[in-house]
């Protein structure tokens, strides 16, 4: 069984999202199932960092990102490449960091509450699977440390699949 620690508060951001992507290896280790390891992380994210109200994937199927594994309330199921936050992050394979949602052109309100969002491109021998995505109901509550930090914990999730 695997047991989360709780972060040290008094730690920087850094040192806690360096704790986050220990956790994340020690828990994909030896699985290499996207779901599952899509679920997993989801979980830890969510449970892990304060002030979030989603954290989850949507997977490319080839044509449009598709809702997978997430904690939070219901989401959007379909999104078009050339819509929103995630479809930006997918068509531009850039990672999005959206300090208000409302400012941003085309931005889709799964959840009224969202005011900031953090969007990170899952790319694997250079293709596009899809997009890892967190919301948050604070406005900016997502900066330059969590970006970084948000693409170690996806490096981590990539590397783990097949």
């Amino acid at each position: 069984m695997f047991v989360i620690e709780q972060f040290d508060t008094t730690l920087s951001k850094q040192k806690q999202y360096e704790q986050l992507v220990e956790q994340l290896r020690y828990l994909l280790e030896g699985e290499h199932n996207l779901i599952a390891n899509a679920a997993n992380m989801s979980a830890l994210v969510y449970h892990q960092l304060p002030d979030l109200n989603w954290s989850g994937f949507y997977l490319f199927d080839g044509s449009e990102l598709v809702l997978g594994p997430f904690q939070g309330k219901v989401a959007c199921v379909r999104i078009a490449l050339s819509r929103g936050v995630c479809g930006a992050a997918a068509s531009t394979r850039e990672t999005q960091l959206v300090p208000d949602v409302h400012a941003f052109p085309g931005h889709i309100a799964c959840d009224s509450a969202s005011q900031s969002e953090i969007v990170v491109p899952l790319i694997k021998d250079g293709q596009l699977i899809g997009v890892w995505d967190v919301d948050s109901p604070v406005l900016n509550r997502f900066d330059e440390e969590d970006k970084k930090g948000m693409q170690a914990l996806c490096e981590v999730f990539v590397n783990s699949l097949r």
